[in-house]
């Protein structure tokens, strides 16, 4: 592997993705992997900050994503993806929408898993 890119400059350094966190690893509200996440209209004006981890969140979730799908495209740990929600859930930038009633039956079950893994499939 090589220390420089094509164009001679140094590879862009990798943030650590608890750095993104301040190394919290438990979010402060319980939210499910499999919880869709959508932007609000505060999310959707958010000012652009291109090396920000939440407004990447904000930006993919203008379209509903999953926790789990979060966690893929941004290539991190499910804990780290639940801090980030659950900070954009308490800034009012993302609304985070229930997944299946608690007497959903096995059909409705089963096709939220579906949709989870094809939506993890998509991040690939």
């Amino acid at each position: 592997m090589s220390d420089v890119h094509d164009n001679g400059a140094p590879p862009p350094a990798l943030a650590r993705p608890y750095s993104w966190t301040d190394g919290r690893t438990q979010p402060s509200v319980d939210i499910a992997i499999e919880a869709r996440v959508v932007t609000t209209r505060a999310g959707r004006d958010m000012t652009p900050r291109l090396t920000s981890a939440l407004w990447t969140v904000t930006q993919l979730c203008f379209q509903p994503r999953s926790v789990a799908e979060i966690g893929a495209y941004l290539a991190v740990p499910l804990g780290v993806a639940k801090v980030l929600v659950a900070d954009l859930v308490a800034e009012g930038l993302v609304n985070v929408e229930a997944t299946l009633a608690h007497d959903a039956d096995d059909a409705e079950r089963r096709e939220l898993i579906e949709r989870v893994l094809s939506g993890l499939r998509a991040a690939k």
